[in-house]
């Protein structure tokens, strides 16, 4: 049986007919940016995460600039970022003159911690970016005792929720998420958001991202042209009533998982205390972990590691990257992502743990 490592279509199935016809709604009206479906997503979207502002944006790596510039972050300023993530968290932060600082993340949660912050923080660090890898949840509100304002890139963590009820995106000062088609809620192209409870923050957000005006005719700010689309942004409502669902589907699809007895194979991964992820990637850890990818791979099955070189590492981190990670560097030898989507079936779960069973006398 043929895994994928992400099943996009199969959640959508169901939704089709209702997205073409909010797609074909939308061409009718002939309002294709910064209208209705924009306003409406925005709305709803912070209602969802729990916070007072949502506001729509190109992308996720712009939203990430944007936060850091309505934070007030510039030159000589110095932000933290974990290395052991996707290059966009530390590739923002040149974008606003300031300085980039790696520091650690925990391998097991494979995110960072208020001692791996603390470890690096120093006069000149104006924020944290805290990354909820993979869904997880990094400690937000420990990091914040630390007396520095928390970016939370949650990119990867919609649909997770903690116990006591809250969500990625109103843990922290301000937040940021993507809507790229392959995350737990995913647009039909790329999408955006940042998401606050501080008003000033958000006034500042919705300015930057349209060339710094407010009113179209007076320009306070050098800002972006990065705004959410209306065809993205009314295909996301459409899947947003879903994405609980959706998140369950991926909680029981990590419980197969364990039925199945993928622990006594591979390290895995663990949720923070408190924490409920709604998997964006399982990623399991293994000292063989680029021989049970090459086996699954052979078998259909779907499986890739992930940063592999991690960011302080990327040749363009070159003039800030002579840091010691060691957390880092085990995260990024040992794990490999396996198969995991909203509709991940016990079947398919123990299709993949057969394959790395069979390799089990080698591991």
């Amino acid at each position: 049986m043929a895994v994928p490592l992400f099943d996009t279509s199969g959640p959508l199935a169901a939704i089709d007919a209702e997205i073409r016809a909010k797609v074909n709604a939308i061409l009718d009206a002939g309002v294709f940016v910064l209208g209705p479906e924009v306003r409406a997503f925005e709305s709803e979207f912070a209602a969802y995460t729990g916070t007072d502002h949502a506001i729509g944006v190109a992308n996720g790596t712009d939203a990430l600039v944007l936060a850091l510039r309505a934070l007030g972050v510039g030159p000589g300023d110095e932000v933290i970022v974990p290395s052991f993530t996707f290059y966009a968290s530390a590739e923002a932060i040149p974008h606003t003159g300031a300085r980039p600082v790696f520091c650690d993340v925990d391998p097991d949660t494979m995110c960072i911690t208020p001692e791996t912050v603390k470890a690096v923080m120093t006069e000149n660090t104006k924020a944290v970016i805290a990354v909820h890898l993979f869904g997880n949840v990094a400690p937000v509100e420990d990091i914040e005792a630390l007396g520095v304002p928390v970016l939370e890139d949650a990119a990867q963590a919609a649909g997770t929720v903690l116990e006591d009820g809250r969500r990625p995106g109103a843990l922290g000062t301000i937040a940021t998420w993507s809507f790229y088609p392959s995350k737990n809620l995913g647009a039909f192209g790329d999408g955006g958001a940042v998401t606050t409870n501080d008003d000033i923050l958000a006034e500042a957000v919705r300015t930057l991202r349209f060339h710094g005006s407010r009113d179209k005719q007076t320009f306070e700010m050098v800002g972006h042209n990065s705004r959410l689309d209306e065809l993205q942004a009314g295909i996301l409502r459409v899947q947003l009533p879903h994405l609980d669902t959706w998140a369950d589907g991926r909680r029981a699809g990590a419980q197969h998982y364990e039925d199945a007895g993928l622990g006594e194979l591979v390290t895995l991964p663990k949720a923070t205390a408190g924490a409920r992820p709604a998997w964006h990637l399982y990623v399991v850890r293994s000292e063989r972990a680029d021989e049970l990818r090459a086996a699954l791979n052979d078998a259909g099955i779907g499986a890739r590691a992930y940063y592999r070189v991690p960011a302080h590492l990327q040749p363009a981190m070159h003039e800030w990257g002579d840091v010691t990670l060691p957390g880092t560097e085990e995260a990024a030898r040992t794990n490999l992502a396996i198969p995991m989507s909203p509709v991940l079936s016990r079947a398919q779960a123990d299709e993949v743990v057969a394959a790395m069973r069979a390799l089990a006398p080698a591991l």
